[in-house]
């Protein structure tokens, strides 16, 4: 089975991070985007990550959609050359916004407000509300520990098997995005409808 990957949400930090591959492969996941003819969602920033996958998808001839809550618009410079630029009028909105936008998601490293955006899609596919894709890429080992953490979790019965199983976790870009193109969601396997 595959999944039509049309349009991606990534979820990352507005910052750089401390070492310079976060960057780096921030703009080769852009780069890969565009190549690959998927268009970019995300939040609209031109700074940190944010701005790093979306200046080089737009380099390389990519659409991309900014969904900015017009609070923030004061504090963080909107990315130029934007493809579609959604203003909403909180990080709630934004966040079904960009739900509703994409055909999967996938989580560069960041901080408390990436983590918020990427829990959030993964708890409402393990609710049923959507069957889409969620994905980690785990760029220098960054989201190692928070796996072992759901593992763990796992592990002591918090989280059910099925809903570890349909996190899709490398390091690798194709890799990733070809893992994300063949997730079956497990409520799809018990009910076909």
């Amino acid at each position: 089975m595959s999944t039509s990957l049309n349009s991606l949400a990534v979820f990352c930090g507005s910052k750089s991070g401390s070492d310079p591959i976060y960057i780096d492969q921030a703009k080769k996941l852009g780069v890969y985007l565009a190549e690959n003819d998927i268009h970019l969602v995300y939040g609209g920033a031109r700074s940190g990550l944010m701005g790093a996958i979306a200046s080089s998808c737009l380099s390389q001839g990519g659409k991309v959609t900014g969904v900015m809550p017009v609070s923030l618009e004061k504090k963080e410079s909107i990315q130029p050359g934007l493809t579609e630029l959604i203003e909403v009028d909180s990080l709630q909105i934004r966040k079904s916004k960009m739900l509703s936008l994409s055909d999967g998601f996938i989580a560069l490293p960041g901080g408390s407000g990436t983590l918020d955006e990427v829990f959030e899609v993964i708890t409402l596919s393990q609710m049923g509300v959507h069957k889409k894709p969620s994905a980690f890429l785990d760029i220098n080992g960054f989201y190692t520990p928070l796996i072992n953490f759901l593992v763990k979790a796992a592990d002591q019965g918090f989280i059910h098997p099925d809903y570890l199983d349909m996190l899709i976790v490398s390091s690798d870009i194709q890799n990733l995005i070809q893992q994300m193109q063949t997730f079956t969601h497990p409520h799809t396997r018990f009910n076909p409808s």
